[in-house]
């Protein structure tokens, strides 16, 4: 009796399977997500960082600087928290806990190690953010519009060429020109899932090793 109840309430290989197509498309949004708007916040941290840094060092020496430092790096701290929640939803894994501040004044704001990490992430990380972003979003618009290029390429001009198969190999005609695309957009299409998903483990990863005193 035990065996049969033990046999029936075994999960199968297809339910396997199920719960694991089931969990796919539901990582794929959260890491385009996390691509997308990682260029925003990474504008936003970028900008209050170096402006924040450059206002209060060359201030410092008339003390106005000192509070002026103290507020940038406690923001950096609060981009940081955003970064490591978006990376813990992502991976599904837990970054190392954020290491406690203890509140000083004057000059002791200074001392404060994990704020001058977290600044410096956001500085670095920008270039990264720009690069993910701008390819993640060629990759998708790419992939939707070469594969219904079909439908909206008679809005296109066309002048001298035929298109992108003219241009490169001589072929004229609508014909070529909307095969090309169209294989073109069942390429991206089939290799998003690890495009992204490769774009994302680099971002996070970059994030991992700054924000959590370089632990992986």
């Amino acid at each position: 009796m035990t065996t049969t109840m033990e046999f029936q309430m075994a999960p199968t290989v297809t339910d396997q399977h199920m719960g694991t197509a089931a969990r796919v498309p539901g990582r794929f949004r959260r890491e385009v997500a996390y691509l997308l708007s990682g260029l925003p916040l990474g504008i936003a941290a970028f900008v209050l960082m170096v402006t924040g840094f450059s206002l209060g060092l060359s201030t410092l020496i008339l003390l106005v600087g000192l509070p002026v430092l103290g507020g940038t790096l406690a923001m950096a701290r609060w981009f940081a928290r955003v970064e490591a929640a978006q990376i813990e939803r992502i991976s599904g894994r837990p970054l190392p806990a954020e290491p406690e501040r203890t509140p000083r004044g004057g000059w002791g704001m200074l001392a404060d190690a994990q704020g001058w990490r977290d600044l410096v992430h956001a500085v670095v990380a920008f270039p990264v953010r720009v690069a993910t972003f701008s390819i993640t979003l060629t990759w998708l618009v790419g992939g939707i519009g070469g594969l219904t290029y079909g439908l909206w390429s008679w809005s296109i001009p066309r002048d001298e060429n035929d298109g992108l198969m003219d241009l490169a190999f001589g072929l004229t005609g609508r014909g070529p020109d909307i095969a090309f695309n169209t294989a073109l957009g069942v390429v991206l299409l089939a290799t998003t899932i690890p495009v992204i998903r490769g774009l994302a483990t680099a971002q996070a990863g970059l994030g991992r090793v700054m924000l959590r005193s370089g632990s992986l």
